[in-house]
C-alpha cells in the first residue's frame, strides 16, 4: 500500500483501515480511537498498563496490548499490520514501538496530521485558547445536541451524559484544538473558538513570541468564509485580532464594554453559579445562568452562544440549555463532603487558571476557609511561570504546594517546588511533599466548614479522594 493511503481510507470511514494508536489510554488517543471504532474502523493500540479508558475501548472492539517493545507488531503478518501509527505527543523518539513500526515502513503520525484527515471533509468548529478550551467545547456540545444538532466532538474531559467523544451524524464536528505540539495547525475550521492567548508550555514554545506565533498560524488556516470568535477581555486575542489577516466574520465576547455579545453585571445566584445578562451589539438577548461559578464560566457561555447562533440555534434554547450545563471533569469538580469538609477537584495548572479556579471558589463559599492544593506540572513550567504561580494563591487562606508532576520531562535539579514556596508572599504556605504526606497534613489542619481546592494537571485529584476517604473511617473531633 502507498505510504498515503491511509489518509484516502480514513476520508471515506473505510472498514478496511487498520489504525494502530501508541499512548491509546492517553486522554489524547482515547477519544479518537472511540471516534474511529464508531465508523467501524479497525483498531488496535498499546499502553503502559491498563486503565478505565483501555477497558472501555477494549469493549467497543479494540485490540490492546500492554507492551510497547514492538514485539507484538513485529509479530503480525504484512497483511495484518496497521496501515498507519498514531502516537501521542507523549511517545519519544526512542520509544521501541514507534521505532518498529517505522522500521516496518509503516506511517508513523501525531494527532496533527492524523487529525486534519479525519475532518477533512466535515465543517469543524475548532475550540482553541490555554485555558477554557474543555468547558467551552462541552458547553456547545450539550447546546447543539440539546438542540437536536447530533454534531461529532472531542473533547478534552467527560462531560456526563456525553462522555468525550462522538462521531456523530451531522456534518458539524466540534474539537478541543490542543495548542501542545502545535496540534491545531492541522485543523482547517469553519469556526474557530479562542478563549485567550496566554503564554503555555515552554517546553514546546520557549517564548511569548512563539507561542502567538502559532495561535496565528491556527487563526490563518480558517476557512475563508467561516468564523473567529475571540474572548475582547484577553489581551492576548485581542492582539491578535488587531494584527491577524481577517477570515470571514470575526466577532468578540466577554465582560468589557467593547465586545460585541456582552456579559452584562455578573453576580453569583444563591445556589452557588452565575448569572449575567446578555447583550448583542447593544440589544438585550436573555439572561444567562449557570450552575458552575465564575466569571471565567460566564466567557465561556458566551463563546458558546456565539457558535450556537451561527449554528442556526435558538437563543432562548441555548440559554436553557446552559442554564443545565453540569461542567465537565476535573474543572471545578465537587468530589463530595464529609464531615462537614467540602472537596473540590480542579485542572488548573497554570497561574491564570488557579487564579479563576480559586476565585469561583471563593464566590462559591464565601466566608468558609479555603485550602487550595496545589501540584505544579513538568519542571519546565514551573521553573518558566515561576513568579506568576507563587502570587496565585492570594483567594486561599492556605496554600499547600506537594512534588512537581513530572509528565513527559526529566528532573535536572534546576527547580524545585520548594522553590515556589520560597517566592511566594503568601502568609500561610508551605511545601508538604508526596501526595501522602499532603493527605496526612490535611487531615490534622481541617476543620468542619473547610473547603479544599486540589489544582493540577497530574495525579493530585487523589488528595482529595483519599482525604475524603479518610475522613469517612475516622471522623473529625480532634481538628475542632
Amino acid at each position: 500500500m502507498a505510504p498515503h493511503r491511509w489518509r484516502d481510507l480514513l476520508a471515506r470511514s473505510h472498514p478496511g483501515l487498520r489504525v494502530h494508536l501508541i499512548g491509546i489510554g492517553g486522554s489524547g488517543l482515547a477519544p479518537i480511537a472511540q471516534v474511529l471504532l464508531q465508523q467501524g474502523i479497525q483498531v488496535s493500540g498499546s499502553d503502559v498498563q491498563a486503565s478505565a479508558r483501555t477497558q472501555a475501548l477494549a469493549a467497543q472492539g479494540a485490540r490492546i496490548h500492554l507492551d510497547q517493545s514492538g514485539e507484538p507488531l513485529r509479530a503480525l503478518s504484512a497483511e495484518e499490520r496497521p496501515h498507519v501509527v498514531l502516537i501521542s505527543s507523549a511517545i519519544g523518539p526512542h520509544n521501541p514501538e514507534r521505532a518498529t513500526a517505522a522500521a516496518l515502513g509503516i506511517p508513523v503520525v501525531k494527532r496533527r496530521e492524523f487529525l486534519g484527515a479525519l475532518l477533512a471533509h466535515r465543517p469543524t468548529i475548532a475550540v482553541a485558547g490555554s485555558h477554557g478550551k474543555s468547558t467551552t467545547t462541552a458547553m456547545i456540545v450539550q447546546v447543539l445536541h440539546q438542540a437536536g444538532v447530533d454534531a461529532g466532538y472531542i473533547i478534552g474531559s467527560e462531560l456526563p451524559g456525553y462522555g468525550h467523544s462522538h462521531w456523530g451524524t451531522h456534518p458539524y464536528f466540534v474539537i478541543e484544538a490542543d495548542e501542545y505540539d502545535r496540534m491545531f495547525l492541522g485543523l482547517t475550521p469553519h469556526i474557530a473558538v479562542l478563549t485567550n492567548v496566554d503564554w503555555d508550555h515552554p517546553d514546546c514554545y520557549p517564548s511569548p513570541a512563539s507561542f502567538r506565533r502559532a495561535f496565528m498560524q491556527f487563526v490563518d488556516r480558517v476557512h475563508r468564509e467561516g468564523a473567529v470568535v475571540s474572548c475582547g477581555d484577553d489581551p492576548g486575542a485581542e492582539e491578535l485580532r488587531a494584527f491577524a489577516p481577517t477570515r470571514g466574520r470575526w466577532l468578540t465576547y466577554g465582560l468589557a464594554p467593547h465586545v460585541d455579545v456582552r456579559g452584562e453585571a455578573p453576580e453569583p445566584t444563591p445556589q452557588g453559579g452565575i448569572r449575567a445578562r446578555v447583550r448583542w451589539w447593544g440589544a438585550p438577548l436573555g439572561e444567562l445562568e449557570l450552575q458552575i461559578p465564575g466569571h471565567h464560566n460566564v466567557r465561556n457561555a458566551l463563546a458558546a452562544l456565539v457558535v450556537a447562533r451561527h449554528c442556526g440555534v435558538e437563543m432562548a434554547q441555548a440559554l436553557e440549555s446552559l442554564a443545565r450545563f453540569p461542567g465537565v471533569a476535573r474543572r471545578f469538580e465537587l468530589k463530595g463532603t464529609q464531615d462537614g469538609v467540602t472537596v473540590i477537584d480542579d485542572y488548573a495548572h497554570h497561574p491564570t487558571e488557579v487564579q479563576a479556579t480559586l476565585a469561583a471558589a471563593r464566590q462559591r463559599y464565601r466566608g468558609r476557609p479555603l485550602w487550595a492544593v496545589f501540584q505544579p506540572h513538568t519542571f519546565s513550567r514551573t521553573q518558566t511561570l515561576l513568579q506568576a504561580l507563587a502570587e496565585s494563591f492570594h483567594q486561599a487562606d492556605h496554600a499547600l504546594i506537594t512534588d512537581i508532576y513530572p509528565a513527559r520531562e526529566q528532573d535536572r535539579g534546576q527547580i524545585h517546588a520548594q522553590d515556589l514556596v520560597a517566592a511566594s508572599s503568601h502568609a500561610s504556605i508551605q511545601y508538604t511533599g508526596s501526595l501522602n504526606a499532603t493527605v496526612e497534613h490535611l487531615l490534622q489542619a481541617v476543620a468542619p466548614g473547610h473547603v479544599v481546592v486540589t489544582l493540577g494537571a497530574g495525579d493530585v485529584t487523589r488528595v482529595g479522594e483519599e482525604l475524603l476517604a479518610r475522613l469517612a473511617q475516622q471522623p473529625l473531633q480532634y481538628a475542632l
